[in-house]
């Protein structure tokens, strides 16, 4: 019995042991063929230089996809500059800090005596490809800790030599053909030439860290483009576009970007592996997995109350939208429709728009945001709004689509300042009539005496000011701090200090969240708040401001929420999708006692 049962295992194991053999060698196959898509693998460490050195100049990086796309050093300026020593050097930096020297860190920045990059060699097969079918490009990299947009803004990363014109491409950019590069506000930009279209198209990212490594993958399909940093596509999916057009003469740089056949900005900080596949890899395949920013947000997905008291109301403030009009609608929408569902029960009553309402000057933008702020209007939601500097452009659109005409029948709406871009408004909220004045940026000293003048007839009000430009936050010993800026210091010394009435402003424009507690001239607390997340994931992720009144406790309770990352289902939410923020700018309560402040003089 024991001798058959011995028999049929080993048959069994006869049986098996092929079937685990095909397996491997089908997973092999798979894995040789998705080698033979990756064209280019330029991996920046010294275990791949081919030959030369740094020192003399004469450096190759060897292209470790075996595909012949070797890269070679390239020096531009005053060769003799003693700069030159230290503009690219090895690093012990990477991306899961491994013990062995990983990256390039490269030191160049704008106007700089000489500086240095790498390109393709003039052979190199990449040059005429044009990735029809589809592509993948990753780059493991960390910005410079010393990021200053006046050195490197729009630094490249990776370019594609030569300009749209030359191949008579003559809409957008013509000047570009394709380009890799981090703005002046620390996003990542990818624009290309395919070549189903006349222009470029563009994909952007978050803004970035400056102690973060990232890994970010392009990835076109054959038809869409997507751009991912860290695990997170903060803007979707571009139109339709394929390939990427190239000139056949010219080739690819890396850590440097082009305008006008001219090279433009070199890059600065470090640069761990470039990798360019001719086909769209999943993320299964991708060089990092899991890939995570080092410094996200602080939030939780549990329920925290909008309102602590029945008794309780709140008042809503609506961060810079511009990226939602632009990019996001569909989170502008999700906005919008829960502040009309659930104004009432949660006592919201007024909700206020802190500017930047669009991102450019176009149609289709204006439109988003009007199919979103309509819905306010639908369901006779009150509100106000503020313009920012994204908003002012010829022909004044933002007062043809949020002007006085919108407010005309709206009964808490009072008045219009002379530009037509400020106004006021007042507001039964609990025992006080509030006083909302809303100080246009761009119109600031044209509308200042009118300003002057509604607060010189409400001085029993208390009166929240809402301007876009008003607080900034800025590093003082590595540490945050508030500070005027130039703006806020006029609203504060005219309209602020010695109008005793005033005891809270917001505003958004600088990218953060932060507040503190001034005293006027009555020797009176006023609450400063600056309330900006477009720089954030996806725009904003949606996220809104509420301050919670309760006059019976004398405390406010100011929360951050997001309704749109709430209506994602768990399964789809990243790990940086929380519904609430909980940090000390985001999540926090002041003792204000309502009685004594608002008894004004």
């Amino acid at each position: 019995m024991r001798m058959k049962k011995a028999m049929i295992g080993l048959s069994l194991l006869c049986m098996i042991v092929p079937v685990f053999a095909n397996l491997a060698a089908a997973s092999n196959f798979v894995a040789e063929k998705d080698r033979r898509n990756i064209v280019a693998d330029w991996k920046f460490s010294k275990q791949h230089v081919k030959s030369g050195s740094i020192y003399k100049g004469d450096l190759i990086i060897e292209d470790a996809s075996k595909q012949g796309n070797d890269l070679e050093l390239v020096t531009i300026g005053d060769q003799a500059s003693p700069e030159l020593k230290n503009i690219i050097k090895w690093s012990e930096e990477d991306y899961h800090n491994q013990e062995k020297v990983d990256s390039l860190q490269f030191a160049n920045y704008k106007n700089a005596p000489s500086g240095r990059y790498f390109k393709t060699k003039k052979d190199a097969p990449i040059n005429k490809e044009q990735f029809d079918k589809g592509f993948t490009i990753e780059a493991v990299f960390k910005l410079p800790n010393n990021f200053d947009d006046r050195l490197h803004s729009w630094m490249g990363i990776l370019t594609r030599q030569g300009q749209a014109a030359d191949l008579n491409k003559m809409e957008g950019e013509i000047e570009i053909l394709t380009t890799l590069s981090i703005s002046s506000l620390k996003e990542v930009q990818w624009t290309s030439h395919p070549s189903n279209l006349n222009y470029n198209v563009t994909n952007w990212s978050r803004y970035l860290n400056e102690e973060d490594w990232y890994h970010l993958a392009v990835v076109n399909d054959g038809k869409n483009t997507t751009l991912t940093v860290n695990g997170i596509s903060d803007y979707g999916k571009s139109e339709e576009v394929i390939g990427i057009t190239a000139n056949n003469n010219k080739g690819w740089n890396i850590g440097a970007s082009e305008w006008a056949n001219e090279i433009d900005t070199l890059f600065a900080g470090n640069i761990q592996e470039i990798r360019i596949a001719n086909k769209a890899l999943t993320e299964k395949k991708w060089l990092v997995q899991d890939a995570r920013d080092n410094h996200t947000v602080n939030g939780t997905n549990h329920n925290i109350p909008f309102l602590t008291n029945k008794s309780n109301y709140n008042f809503l403030f609506i961060p810079d939208t511009q990226k939602y009009s632009n990019l996001h609608p569909e989170i502008f929408n999700s906005q919008m429709k829960w502040i009309a569902i659930n104004s009432k029960k949660n006592h919201i009553l007024m909700s206020t728009f802190l500017g930047d309402i669009v991102d450019d000057n176009e149609e289709r933008q204006w439109q988003n945001s009007n199919t979103a702020i309509s819905i306010l209007d639908k369901k006779y939601i009150p509100y106000m709004i503020a313009a920012g500097n994204h908003d002012y452009a010829y022909g004044e659109p933002f007062l043809t689509y949020y002007g006085p005409e919108r407010f005309t029948n709206k009964k808490y709406y009072k008045g219009t300042s002379p530009s037509g871009y400020g106004s006021y408004a007042v507001v039964k909220a609990g025992s006080y009539e509030y006083l909302y004045l809303i100080v246009d940026m761009d119109n600031l000293q044209k509308d200042l005496q009118w300003s002057k003048d509604v607060l010189n007839q409400h001085k029993n009000k208390p009166t929240i000011i809402v301007s876009h430009d008003i607080i900034d936050i800025t590093l003082e010993n590595n540490k945050p701090i508030v500070v005027d800026s130039n703006n806020g210091r006029l609203i504060w010394d005219e309209l602020v200090y010695n109008h005793d009435q005033v005891f809270m402003t917001v505003n958004g424009h600088y990218n953060g969240a932060g507040h503190r507690v001034k005293q006027n001239a009555a020797g009176n607390e006023v609450i400063q708040m600056l309330v900006d997340y477009q720089g954030n994931y996806r725009g904003g992720n949606g996220w809104l401001r509420l301050v919670e009144f309760d006059e019976k406790k004398n405390k406010m309770f100011f929360r951050t929420y997001s309704p749109f990352v709430d209506g994602i289902p768990n399964k789809g939410k990243t790990y940086i999708d929380y519904k609430y923020l909980t940090d000390e700018n985001n999540l926090f309560e002041l003792n204000f006692h309502f009685k004594e402040r608002f008894k004004f003089n």
